[in-house]
C-alpha cells in the first residue's frame, strides 16, 4: 500500500469521528449555547460504551467473537454522552449559569469521574487493578472494486465500520439542521430567540434538546477513538479531540460542510506528519511530536482566519423572555 493511500486511510479514521463531535457542537452552539464541554462529553460517553462492551465480553453476554457488543456500545455511548450533557443543559439553560465556566467544569468532572470509576469498577467488579477497559480494535473492511480507483479509492480501503455510520449520521443531521422545522427553530434560537419566542416556540426547550444532541454525538465520537486509535478506554481518550472539534466548527463558521473540510484538514495533517516520520525513519520521539501537528495548525488558522468567523448572534447570551 502506498504512503499516500495510508495518509488518506488514517486521515479519514481521525477526521470522521472528529466531524461527528463537531456536528454535536454545531447543534449546541447554533441554538445559542456555548459548548466547551465536548471533551468531557466524548470521554464520559466513551466510558459508558466501553464499560458495557467490556462487561458484555467478560461475562459472555453474546457468543464468542461476536461484534454485537461493539455495535451496541455506540448506542450506550450516545446515551451516556447525552445523559452527561444534561448537566450542561441544566446549568446553562435552566439555571442560566455562565456557559464557559460550565463547560470547563464539566470537562474536569468527566476526566476525574471516569478515571476514578474505571479504577474502582475494575478493582471491585472485574477483580483486577487497572485504569482502563481493554477493547478489541474495530475490524477494517475493504470494497475491492472501488479501492482500486487511484487516490480516492483509498477511502474504500481498510475503513472502520463506524466510518460508514458517521457518514450516515452526518447526512441525517445535515437534513435535520437545514431541512426540518426543528432545524429552523434551532437556528433561530441562536440567531433571534426573541422572534422564535414570539412565534410560540419555547426557546429553552429547543436549546435543551440541542445540548443533549451534542452530548450524544460526542459520545459516539469518543467511542470511535476508543475502538480505533487506543483500542481501550482510559484517560488517553481525552487527547484534546473535543477542543480540536470546537476549532473545526469555528473554522467551518458553524456550518456542517465547511466543518467537514476543516476536520479533513486536521486528519490529513496528522496522518501526513506520521507518514513523514516513517518515510524519514526518524526516532520514535519525533513521532510523538507529530501528534501536535493538528493543534499547531489550529493556532496558525486561528491567527489568519478568525476575523472572518461569524458566530450565531445570540451565542452565549442567556435568553430572558421578559426582554422580548
Amino acid at each position: 500500500m502506498s504512503g499516500l493511500n495510508t495518509i488518506v486511510i488514517n486521515g479519514l479514521a481521525l477526521a470522521l469521528p472528529l466531524l461527528i463531535i463537531a456536528i454535536g457542537g454545531i447543534f449546541s452552539e447554533r441554538s445559542g449555547i456555548i459548548n466547551l464541554a465536548l471533551e468531557g462529553l466524548l470521554g464520559f460517553g466513551a466510558f459508558c460504551g466501553a464499560l458495557f462492551a467490556y462487561a458484555a465480553v467478560t461475562w459472555h453476554w453474546f457468543p464468542a467473537n461476536s461484534l454485537t457488543p461493539m455495535y451496541l456500545s455506540f448506542v450506550v455511548a450516545a446515551l451516556g454522552g447525552a445523559a452527561f450533557a444534561v448537566i450542561h443543559a441544566l446549568l446553562c439553560v435552566k439555571l442560566r449559569a455562565n456557559q464557559v465556566i460550565s463547560g470547563v467544569v464539566i470537562n474536569i468532572l468527566s476526566l476525574a469521574a471516569t478515571g476514578f470509576l474505571t479504577s474502582q469498577i475494575n478493582m471491585t467488579v472485574f477483580g483486577g487493578p487497572s485504569s482502563k477497559f481493554d477493547l478489541t480494535v474495530a475490524p477494517r473492511y475493504t470494497v475491492s472494486l472501488l479501492a482500486k480507483i487511484p487516490i480516492i479509492g483509498a477511502a474504500f480501503a481498510r475503513f472502520y465500520a463506524f466510518e460508514v455510520l458517521i457518514v450516515v449520521l452526518v447526512a441525517i443531521f445535515w437534513f435535520i439542521l437545514y431541512r426540518t422545522r426543528f432545524g429552523i427553530h434551532l437556528r433561530a434560537a441562536g440567531d433571534n430567540p426573541q422572534a422564535l419566542d414570539a412565534a410560540g416556540i419555547e426557546v429553552t426547550r429547543v436549546r435543551f434538546v440541542a445540548v443533549l444532541i451534542s452530548g450524544g454525538l460526542a459520545g459516539i465520537g469518543g467511542m470511535c477513538f476508543a475502538y480505533s486509535i487506543f483500542g481501550s478506554f482510559s484517560s488517553a481518550v481525552y487527547a484534546g479531540y473535543g477542543f480540536l472539534a470546537i476549532a473545526a466548527l469555528i473554522f467551518g463558521n458553524w456550518k456542517i460542510m465547511p466543518t467537514l473540510a476543516a476536520c479533513l484538514l486536521f486528519g490529513f495533517a496528522q496522518s501526513g506528519a506520521n507518514q513523514l516520520v516513517l518515510w524519514l525513519r526518524m526516532d520514535s520521539s519525533v513521532g510523538d511530536l507529530a501528534m501536535i501537528v493538528p493543534y499547531a495548525l489550529t493556532l496558525i488558522l486561528l491567527a489568519f482566519f478568525s476575523k472572518h468567523n461569524r458566530a450565531p448572534r445570540s451565542l452565549g447570551e442567556i435568553y430572558d423572555s421578559s426582554k422580548r
